[in-house]
């Protein structure tokens, strides 16, 4: 192609040092500029996706990342990614698939929305206001369910569809196995089912875990709140240096009788399936 001029070069540095520093939404101004002068250049249709996507912009995000990639097809990984990610959000399930096959992921079916079985995998929903790490049951690369009962004040829900980033931030390990925790871009579909937290006493451990295993096996979901680690947003997020080490684990606490419950149903009187297992100190309606 034709010598980049200066200035395209100059707006396109500017938006990837946006990008850097995570201002996405503030990428889009410099990344504009730098492809109205060169736009036969693919660089800056990258960090142009990127800011599309964080604003939530699906349509100028597609065509970015389309644009990058028919431009310089042997150098687009992360817009091909970013092109999958915003055909979802559109719901063009064609070319989302023919994002998700340029990567050789097997997806199930040939057509239409995509209901795969991707295991679970932990997702940082609501990520710029209340964030909190859950579990989802993950159907395809961008998109998946929430499978724990989230805090209250999290403003997510059991069972939101959510669509989430590629990018990996920190991670969660399990056993011996790591997984990559990605944040949630938007809630594609609001759950249908309501919350309620629960002070309740119970003896000991089986207790509680007879009400989330009786919870488990119908409709609905219950967790024990009490028992939920917090980490701060450093730890959370992967990050670690010599100034800032400690223990989020604090070791095995004695049993604390009195015990939150987060009660995912989709009415009240299904909170019947307690059972007698549990003293029942207070119930409040939370989402």
């Amino acid at each position: 192609m034709a010598r980049i001029p200066r200035a395209a070069a100059a707006a396109r540095d500017a938006a990837g040092r946006c990008i850097d520093e995570r201002r996405f939404v503030d990428a889009i101004l410099h990344a504009e500029r730098a492809v109205a002068l060169a736009p036969d250049w693919a660089e800056p249709y990258w960090p142009l996706a990127v800011g599309y996507k964080a604003a939530h912009r699906w349509r100028d995000c597609l065509a970015a990342a389309d644009r990058a990639i028919a431009l310089d097809p042997e150098d687009s990984e992360g817009p091909r990614w970013n092109a999958g990610i915003a055909a979802t959000a559109l719901g063009d399930w064609d070319r989302a698939r023919a994002a998700w096959a340029s990567f050789g992921i097997p997806l199930p079916g040939d057509a239409g929305p995509i209901d795969g079985d991707f295991g679970l995998g932990p997702i940082r929903v609501n990520p710029d206001a209340h964030p909190e790490v859950v579990w989802c049951r993950r159907l395809d690369p961008c998109r998946a369910r929430i499978r724990n009962v989230p805090m209250p004040g999290c403003g997510r829900s059991y069972d939101d569809l959510v669509l989430n980033d590629g990018e990996p931030r920190g991670e969660r390990v399990v056993g011996e196995r790591r997984f990559s925790v990605l944040d949630e871009l938007i809630v594609l579909e609001p759950s249908t089912y309501r919350t309620w937290e629960l002070a309740v006493r119970a003896a000991d451990p089986a207790a509680i875990d007879a009400v989330v295993a009786r919870f488990d096996d119908a409709d609905g979901a219950a967790e024990d709140w009490t028992g939920v680690r917090m980490l701060c947003a450093r730890c959370s997020l992967g990050g670690s240096s010599d100034d800032h080490v400690h223990d989020h684990d604090g070791g095995v606490a004695p049993w604390q009788p009195v015990r939150r419950l987060g009660i995912a149903l989709r009415d009240e009187t299904e909170l019947d399936r307690l059972g007698d297992d549990l003293e029942v100190l207070s119930v409040t309606r939370v989402s």
